[in-house]
């Protein structure tokens, strides 16, 4: 506290020990007191309650000047400090304050979240041999592509499920897959260390991207530039110009492996998240750590970027976080089940769907962070219980469609439930008075 405001409160406190002793008699009661105590039926002294100040001096000069600090900071008008003892109006002034406190709600009303059908499995896609951990739609929406730990990316077509093609090449487990919309190129990265780039007219490997010391665990492309970001075990986020296969900027910062990294057109256009329970954001210009957000406390496994808005979300074992860019500020904190999330995925209608690693999937509402449905995979016959774990997640380009890479080797497609209304499923949401943002 400032000795300017310490000494407004000590005059204040002052005034109000005065102002008592003007407007109590002997026993330090308030003239309705008197009133309520001359009643023939009243037997004992009535209580204190918040309809009037403290009997109690001291007590009601610090309730006072803690009611006038709270109308002010809650945008009421600055109140102009009595400087008088004998002045009454000063008195009803500093009731009128005090009931207009007491009448504004002490926090503003929650947002009711917008209703959304729930979900449902669609289809059961059956063909890896392995942890299906990396899946990514094509532009167009009519084919989307799927890593796997068998060491091969397959190509399904979206409408019906079925196999289009198989590629080789990767000699470990892949884990990262990524479309191009401006080339026909595709590409990928696994924890063989390599990151190639496919044409996808020819079904080929044109080009290797060498730097990496480790597995390469994630991928991404930048929507307007000829970028490429991977980043890996080896706790570097590596800048790929995509021609030329010069490594234009090494990422170095974190302490532990990045689990994920997603790039946007506007600052911070790359973003990661890593193990050591941190997440960077990144000038791509200058190769430049621009933000460190360090609200997680356990390893961050996934990112995921909001289409619409300037928002993202991060996944951890301790919860799901909102962020705003481009500063990277805590919106909130989103409550629900608690589990090791492995994937994040959100579509345009603010859907945002998180993977655990013990088979949960969970829908949620951005805007409120609300959880509106909560469902655990089913393993495919034959699996053990053990292998329902959920690794990896996208909607198609419609953000109808959910589609889901599994530890029991599969690919499950999810989709909205079209016959369910707000009269069939209807919202139990209940407003929280806790706040979910610290």
């Amino acid at each position: 506290m400032s000795t300017t405001e310490a000494d407004i409160t000590k005059r204040f406190a002052q005034h109000a020990l005065q102002t008592c002793a003007t407007f109590t008699d002997e026993y330090g009661m308030w003239p309705c007191e008197r009133e309520a105590y001359a009643t023939p039926n009243a037997r004992t002294r009535p209580t204190t309650s918040l309809s009037h100040p403290s009997t109690d001096p001291l007590s009601r000069s610090v309730q006072s000047h803690a009611l006038v600090r709270r109308l002010e900071d809650a945008g009421g008008p600055t109140l102009t400090r009595p400087a008088t003892s004998g002045d009454s109006s000063s008195v009803a002034q500093l009731m009128a304050v005090e009931q207009d406190a007491l009448s504004r709600p002490m926090m503003a009303e929650a947002q009711r979240p917008e209703w959304h059908a729930p979900w449902k499995l669609m289809r059961v896609i059956s063909g890896h041999l392995g942890w299906v951990r990396c899946i990514s739609v094509e532009p167009n929406n009519k084919w989307f592509a799927t890593g796997a730990s068998d060491r091969t990316i397959k190509i399904w077509d979206l409408a019906s499920g079925t196999l289009k093609l198989t590629l080789t090449g990767h000699i470990s487990s892949v884990r990262g897959l990524a479309v191009s919309p401006r080339h026909p190129y595709m590409f990928s990265c696994g924890e063989d260390k390599m990151v190639k780039c496919w044409d996808l007219e020819y079904n080929k490997v044109i080009r290797h991207y060498h730097g990496h010391l480790s597995g390469v665990y994630s991928l991404a492309l930048h929507p307007m530039l000829d970028v490429l970001v991977t980043a890996g075990r080896d706790a570097t986020a590596r800048v790929w110009d995509m021609r030329t296969k010069e490594c234009i900027h090494v990422l170095t910062g974190h302490q532990s492996t990045i689990a994920d990294v997603k790039m946007q057109e506007a600052d911070p256009q790359v973003l990661t998240a890593s193990m050591d329970s941190t997440i960077r954001l990144w000038d791509l210009a200058a190769g430049k750590t621009m933000a460190v957000l360090t609200n997680h406390k356990k390893s961050v496994r996934s990112l995921a970027l909001h289409p619409k808005q300037f928002t993202f979300a991060s996944a951890s074992a301790d919860g799901i976080k909102q962020w705003k860019c481009p500063e990277g500020s805590l919106l909130q904190n989103l409550e629900g089940k608690r589990s090791i999330v492995n994937t994040l995925a959100v579509n345009p209608d603010g859907v945002l769907v998180s993977g655990g690693d013990d088979g949960s999937l969970c829908f949620w509402d951005w805007n409120t962070g609300y959880n509106f449905q909560t469902m655990d995979t089913i393993a495919q016959p034959g699996s053990l219980s053990s292998e329902a774990g959920i690794f990896s997640s996208t909607f198609d380009q419609t953000g109808l469609r959910l589609l889901t890479g599994e530890a029991d080797k599969t690919i499950k497609i999810w989709k909205e439930d079209e016959s369910a209304t707000e009269d069939t499923h209807p919202m139990d949401w209940r407003p929280s008075l806790r706040r979910r943002k610290y």
